[in-house]
Formats: structure tokens, sequence, C-alpha cells
């Protein structure tokens, strides 16, 4: 019989406190088209650096408004678009693919089925390494309540 620690272990790591909220992607869908921001607010929004904000403009991954002064300005299309982007950077979407992506994004709906094609691909990797991950969870919650467990007495 499996002991309680592994059994717990292997709940925390599969069904970890907090989890994924949709409110962390609504930014996805966002339409409010009155907003514009500039690169210091759009860059705490996404939680990135504004010298990434800039990087992706040159890398071909979104193209941004400037104001009257030449600065920034983000409206909720580049936001949306930055919000994937940022996603797919923190789950190992190389930039070589992001831009293949948008390349593909920016000519129309004819590339769907590529489009879609290459998100597949990135959710098997993605599947992949969370289930890695979700092992490697549950071994460090084992040892916790082992070494808690111990130390209690």
């Amino acid at each position: 019989m499996e002991s309680q620690e592994l059994i717990d272990a292997l709940r925390l790591a599969v069904d970890p406190p907090g989890g994924v909220n949709v409110e962390d992607l609504r930014e996805l869908v966002r339409d409010d088209h009155a907003v514009e921001w500039d690169i210091a607010t759009t860059a705490e929004h996404l939680g990135v650096s504004a010298h990434t904000l800039r990087y992706y403009e040159p890398a071909g991954l979104v193209t941004v408004g400037r104001d009257e002064l030449g600065h920034r300005k983000y409206d909720p299309a580049a936001v949306r678009r930055l919000v994937f982007i940022t996603r797919m950077r923190v789950s190992g979407m190389s930039i070589a693919d992001l831009r293949h992506y948008m390349e593909l994004a920016d000519s129309g709906s004819d590339t769907m089925p590529e489009r879609l094609d290459l998100l597949l691909e990135h959710r098997d990797t993605l599947k992949r390494q969370i289930a890695e991950l979700q092992l490697s969870l549950a071994a460090t919650e084992y040892k916790i309540a082992y070494y808690s467990k111990d130390l209690e007495k």
C-alpha cells in the first residue's frame, strides 16, 4: 500500500494550490479599443522589461504605433499579441518559431491550418514537459513531507 505522503505529494503535483485561473488568460481577448499604453505600462502589465518589448519589434513579432513625439503606444491588438508572445516565450517557444507563427498570422486566414499544426506540436511538447515537471514536483513534495515528519519527532 502506498504511503499517505506519496499520495499527498502526487495530489499536490497534479493539482497545485492556486492552479490556472481563467482571468490569467483574459488579456488574450481584451477588446478595450480606448486604451493605449506606453512602454512602461505595457512592460509592467506583461511582467517583462521594456528592453524585451523593444526587442520584439525588430525581431518581427509585433508592430507598435507611435505618438506625435515618437513614443511607442501599445493598442489593444498589440497588447493581445504581446500577451500571446509572452506566454509562448515562457513556455519555451523559440523566437524563430514565434516569428514564423506571426508571419503566418499576418498573412491571413489561409494560413490557419499551418498555425494550428505549429501550436499542436508546441502543445504536445508542453504536455511532455508538464508531465516531467509534475513528477519532479511530486518527488519534491514527498521529500518535504518526509523531512517535515522526521523533524516533528
